[in-house]
């Protein structure tokens, strides 16, 4: 049932928004020592995401990664941990309200709750030209999931195995010996890396379209504590039309670990957890 629109509609649409989560007393990394850092930093370990799986790697607190495009256009789907702790994870949904749907140089990746703390910054985006384009899209959002097998079930009764959800609890059972049903708990919404999204204007549907990246295309960014990640090649290759499929042409990720120079980053500091006191009200 549709119901009429009441005589004052157009004055109730005409409202001005308000930011949920004014961001200005966020703490801000220095990216210029964070750049600094990073211009002397060496590559000590390069691994690779094949096509349609994915791949886990760590990085300790103060070093870099590097999320890169090889042999052609690919997105990926990121997960991160607390290397030491799987409970804590990354908080897609609270970069979003920090940040926006989409993230890019200077902004942070954000452990869940309690935690709440940054796990890790964007120090360079070689795809930062690209900005909103005129069908509202933009790259690296914090809106979709995770392709998975349980939505494909559910939407056209599929058993396919090779979504990035399925590759990220492999990928995440290899690197830490958890049972892979034990594994999946852990998996998470992700950082969409490479990926051109947006929302429909007319529906508000959540869309896709093919990604700007090219070979040679990067994403980095500084740990700020020391981190298990694990991204997925999504087997929708650039996205440019299917999610979980054999059919679209797919490419490996490479993943850069980057070490810099001693004292490149003197003064940093790895920042603690949430300050609140977890009382929630209750008294002790």
């Amino acid at each position: 049932m549709s119901h009429q629109p009441p005589e004052d509609a157009a004055a109730r649409r005409a409202i001005p928004p308000v930011i949920c989560y004014p961001n200005e007393t966020l703490p801000r990394p220095d990216m210029a020592l964070y750049a600094a850092a990073l211009a002397t930093a060496e590559v000590t370990q390069t691994l690779l995401a094949p096509p349609r799986e994915a791949a886990a790697f760590r990085v300790p607190a103060g070093h870099f990664f590097r999320i890169r495009s090889v042999d052609g256009p690919q997105v990926g789907d990121l997960n991160l941990w607390n290397a030491s702790d799987l409970s804590e994870r990354f908080y897609s949904g609270k970069t979003r309200a920090l940040h926006g749907t989409h993230v890019s140089t200077g902004e942070r990746l954000w452990s869940c709750l309690p935690y709440l703390r940054p796990m890790a910054t964007i120090v360079d985006d070689s795809l930062d030209w690209y900005g909103i384009d005129a069908f509202g899209g933009s790259v690296h959002d914090v809106i979709g999931t995770r392709c998975d097998p349980y939505t494909g079930n559910l939407l056209a009764g599929t058993q396919y195995h090779h979504c990035c959800h399925s590759n990220l609890t492999r990928a995440l059972s290899e690197a830490t010996g958890l049972a892979p049903a034990e594994a999946e708990a852990h998996v998470h919404d992700v950082l969409n890396v490479f990926m051109c999204t947006g929302f429909t204007r007319d529906t508000g549907q959540y869309f896709m379209k093919a990604s700007p990246v090219r070979p040679g295309d990067q994403l980095t960014f500084l740990a700020e504590i020391d981190l298990l990640g694990a991204i997925s090649a999504c087997p929708g290759g650039d996205c440019s039309s299917e999610h979980s499929s054999d059919e679209a042409a797919c490419h490996p990720l490479a993943i850069d670990i980057l070490v810099p120079v001693a004292d490149a980053l003197s003064g940093w500091q790895s920042p603690s957890v949430n300050g609140y006191d977890r009382s929630h009200g209750l008294k002790s």
